[in-house]
This record gives structure tokens, sequence and C-alpha cells, in this order.
């Protein structure tokens, strides 16, 4: 199943210049929004470059980098209501970026639980670390949607390694079954950690397993962010008004590519070869976007400049509210569990019986 990126079968808008394939693909949004999501593709890369220093640094816990994979996630979010769900899995930067960046995401990365907390305002469901088990919780919000009808859609993004879960059957099966207003966004960016994709599955794309489950299944290039664009904002149009012969949930399979490692604790250089790696970054969804937006007049030197120079003080204001996060030892005990098991109460007890006899100061690290 690797992927022949040349005669992909594939929806584009972009070809890998940047020019459009068919004029008339070309979504209708204005020459502001267009800015804004190159932008956002921006600061997405560079949030990312950021964090995997800071890691290095020894001041962030394992990150996963999405270099390669902004136009998946900031095209499909695009796509979206303010009110719609996200729900994402560890690697989606982009998607939070669009909903505002802000530093309770990188407090959570660096360790801080309560950073979870400022996404659900943005309605971003927390992050995920465990493979596709949030598949199911987004059916189950969308078709708490459905009942109440209140016209929202839930998007899932999940990695081509989450299609060989039973959580991912289990959900596409009861969105088929129950017909829920469910977008599933599979960005199948080729590896799942040093396992490829051929080896995921024998199916010759992921898109035309949602045939199975009674449901649309869309293929799109995953580097192409107004491609991406377009096709979510379809799915999620019949999410919340499908025709009388459509189906509201949606399989969609983003091909996409990530440059880096898995994540920061990974070595992609043990399993994957280095040329590969160049052949996508040719590909690359920054670059591409930008020599659409400067063929048609959009974008210039002095323009990208000036994006760039908000992307960096953006970031950089970030990185310097979310280490100004204190660190509470005792709250490790407070996300476990809703009522805490006689077993892990006693734990905390004595825990902080040590704290009030050493201070935070014997557990907190500079």
């Amino acid at each position: 199943m690797t992927v022949d990126y040349e005669d992909a079968d594939f929806v584009r808008v972009l070809d890998e210049d940047g020019v459009p394939v068919d004029e008339d693909a070309i979504p209708d949004l204005d020459d502001g929004t267009l800015l804004d999501m190159y932008r956002d593709m921006r600061l997405t890369r560079h949030f990312d470059e950021r964090a995997i220093n800071i890691q290095r640094q020894g001041r962030l816990g394992t990150f996963a980098s999405c270099a390669g994979q902004e136009g998946a996630q900031v095209g499909s979010t695009y796509a979206l209501a303010d009110d719609d769900w996200i729900l994402y899995q560890y690697r989606e930067h982009g998607a939070v970026v669009v909903r505002d960046l802000d530093a309770g995401y990188l407090s959570y990365w660096m360790g801080h639980e309560s950073g979870n907390a400022t996404l659900a305002d943005k309605h971003v469901f927390p992050l995920n670390i465990t493979i596709a088990d949030h598949l199911p919780h987004a059916v189950g919000m969308s078709w708490a949607s459905k009942l109440k009808g209140d016209d929202r859609a839930a998007v899932v993004h999940f990695g081509d390694g989450a299609t060989s879960e039973g959580d991912f059957h289990e959900a596409m099966n009861f969105a088929g079954v129950f017909d829920t207003p469910t977008v599933f966004f599979c960005n199948n960016n080729g590896w799942a950690i040093s396992h490829p994709v051929e080896r995921q599955t024998a199916s010759d794309t992921i898109a035309e397993k949602a045939a199975a489950y009674g449901m649309e299944g869309v293929r799109v290039d995953g580097m192409d962010p107004l491609a991406c664009y377009t096709v979510t904002k379809e799915a999620v149009e019949r999410a919340r008004d499908p025709d009388d012969d459509e189906t509201r949930p949606t399989l969609i399979e983003a091909v996409t590519y990530r440059y880096g490692a898995h994540t920061t604790a990974d070595d992609p250089t043990v399993y994957r070869d280095e040329e590969e790696v160049e052949r996508w970054k040719d590909r690359d969804p920054l670059d591409r976007f930008a020599a659409f937006l400067r063929r048609t007049g959009r974008l210039d030197d002095d323009r990208d400049d000036e994006i760039r120079a908000g992307v960096e003080d953006h970031v950089a204001a970030v990185v310097e509210a979310a280490a100004e996060v204190e660190a509470d030892p005792a709250s490790m005990f407070d996300h476990a569990y809703g009522d805490l098991p006689p077993a892990l109460r006693q734990q905390r007890a004595g825990f902080l019986d040590i704290l009030d006899r050493y201070g935070d100061e014997a557990f907190v690290r500079d």
C-alpha cells in the first residue's frame, strides 16, 4: 500500500508547485482567510520546532512532531464551525493552533494536566495518547448532538496505525448504524512508529474501508491545504444536513507524511530512508500554499516577513507564559479517577504527609 504519489487517485486542488489543477476547484475563501490559513500553518511549523528544541533542553516531556502535516490539520479545521468538536490524537497541533494556541496547551506538554482544561472552551477534546481510544468518544459526542438537534459535528483525527485498533472498527460501525454526524479524519503519514502503512492493512486504501460501514469514504492529498479544506467542508455539511440518499458520517484519508521522528523518543533513521523523507519534502504544504498565494498576488516578501515575525512573537509569548506555570506535585492524584479508590487515597495521604515534611521543593525541578 505504499503511496504512489504521482499516480495517486485522490482529491487535489493544488499541484506540487502550487498551481491549481482546476480553477473551479479553488474553494470560495476571501483573501484574508487564505492568509490566515497560511499564517496558522507557519505558526504550527514554528511551534513544532520550538517545542522540539525545548524538549531537547529537558523542559518538556516526550513530544510528537507534526511537521509535514500542517496542510491536513489546518485546512480541515478551517472547514469547521467554531462550536464543532475536535478530537485529536497527539500530533494534530495545527488544529489547536486554529482554535487559538495559548500557554495552556504547551503547559500540558510540560507536565501540567491543568493545561488540558484550556482546550474545552475552544471545543477541543482533551489530548489523547492511547491509540484510537478517542474514536468511540467522538461518535458518542456526535450522536448526542444528533439526538439534541444542536447541529454540531465532531471531527476526530487519528493516524493510519489507529485503523488497526478495535476502537476504530467499533466507532465506525456505530457511526454507520446510528448515522451520526461524525467526520473520521485519518492522517495517513505512512508510518505507525516504525511500522509502514502497507503492514497495517491489506486494503488498497484506508478510505475504501468506509464502504464496509455504510458511509462515504474520501481520499485527499494531505499536503494540499485547500483540498483538505474542501473535502472536510463537504463532509461537515453532509454530517449536518444529508440529502435523502446520503449518510451523515464520512471517513477521510489524508495522504501525508511526517518529516520527523514519531516522537522525540524515536529514531526514524533506523527504519526509513532519508531519500524518502526528502522526496516528501519536495511536496511541502507550506511551500506549495505560499507559491499559490504569491502566484495569485496575495503574498509577497514584505507580507511573508510580517507573518513570520508575528508567528515568532506569538510562539515566544506562549513559551514564556507556559514556563511561568508553577508545578503542584499533589495534583498528580487529581485527574486519575473521579473518586479515588482506597489504595490511591492511602497513597495520596502518605504523599501529602511527605510534602508537609519536606516541602514542594523536594519534588519540583527547575
